[in-house]
């Protein structure tokens, strides 16, 4: 099982002095330390207006991220694809792909906060459909050769074909998903898949109820290889006192970030994103007894294995690690880096083993 680095650039707290431009530099020292510590994958966020997080340009953050390196993957987490025109999105991997040497893993979604959608005047309503079109469009672009032309209730153009083309043949493409029409699209175009843990438990009961669904729709529509992989939220603690530091963290991020950017008004939101309202209305009672290793890793290292086998057990190849939630200081976020590749990595196997090696 790979490791990677993950961040949804969550800043949206009350009383808080950190910028948004140190937010953005910290990321990116985080995601250079990712690859000298020798984890697989570097996974940077898009959000827009600070609703959420406050990383707008993951392409670009990769970009100087690639610069730098020679080994970390890289990829967006996610691209919000229906706020994009997908031949422009195409090309822009696609570059990246070239300049990275083919180190791009490109996954997309829909978002879910319906603000980031309106000043770039897109049907937040009718994403879904917006979402399924443009991602066709993206994949289709990378992997014909001749001019493409596209006819859709969304795109529309003639001889269209971009370069420079992706070194990777294709672009490993992962969708993520929160409901079951997302693990649906995913199975039939046969992309891989992202989940989160705290969202498959809510709604479906756990990460292998999932990796079950992903399996029987991606067979039967004849797709066998996509590659299933999960985020979690990562904490150290090794006392009572560091527990429970660490709990009051994560409610603080599902309160002040999560619950204000999710549909949380059933009037209001879409047929699609119903489920987030039972999501909601957890997240507004959690209790610290209430974080679980189905939402969250939080405890000593052999705690952290233990359920991460689990993880492993359920077909999971690629857990991403979301270390710097909830206002974590910069520093704190290096050092559980260093400790997780240190004393917990080294129970799994991976390309981690050799690059620590070497």
């Amino acid at each position: 099982m790979e490791f990677g680095y993950f961040t949804l650039s969550d800043n949206h707290y009350a009383d808080n002095p950190r910028s948004a431009n140190q937010f953005v530099s910290d990321i990116t020292a985080e995601a250079l330390y990712a690859d000298e510590l020798g984890m697989y994958s570097a996974w940077i966020g898009e959000h827009h207006f600070n609703s959420l997080g406050v990383l707008s340009c993951p392409d670009l953050v990769l970009a100087y991220i690639a610069g730098r390196t020679k080994n970390i993957r890289l990829a967006p987490a996610v691209t919000v694809l229906p706020i994009h025109h997908p031949i422009r999105v195409a090309e822009q991997w696609a570059s990246l792909d070239l300049l990275s040497n083919g180190r791009v893993d490109f996954a997309t979604g829909r978002g879910y906060d319906r603000r980031e959608y309106a000043p770039f005047h897109i049907d937040f309503e009718d994403n879904m459909s917006i979402f399924e079109e443009g991602l066709e469009v993206v994949r289709r672009l990378w992997a014909e050769d001749g001019r493409v032309t596209h006819k859709g209730k969304h795109y529309d153009f003639e001889n269209v074909r971009i370069t420079p083309k992706p070194i990777q043949k294709p672009i490993p493409t992962y969708v993520a998903s929160f409901s079951q029409p997302s693990i649906e699209l995913a199975g039939r175009l046969g992309c891989g898949l992202i989940v989160a843990p705290f969202a498959a438990a809510m709604s479906f009961g756990g990460l292998q109820q999932v990796a079950d669904r992903f399996r029987e729709t991606s067979e039967k529509f004849g797709n066998t290889g996509g590659r299933m992989m999960c985020s979690y939220f990562m904490h150290f603690a090794d006392t009572k006192d560091q527990q429970s530091e660490q709990r009051a963290r994560m409610i603080r991020y599902y309160k002040e970030c999560v619950i204000p950017a999710v549909p949380n008004d059933p009037k209001n939101t879409p047929p699609s994103y119903r489920y987030f309202n039972d999501m909601v209305n957890k997240l507004s009672n959690v209790r610290p007894e209430d974080l679980t290793e189905n939402s969250v890793l939080i405890g000593s290292p052999q705690s952290i294995i233990d359920t991460l086998k689990k993880v492993e057990d359920a077909g999971i190849e690629e857990v991403i690690l979301y270390f710097n939630v909830g206002q974590k200081p910069h520093q704190q976020v290096k050092d559980e880096m260093a400790r997780f590749m240190e004393e917990v990595a080294p129970a799994f196997q991976g390309s981690h083993l050799q690059r620590r090696a070497a």
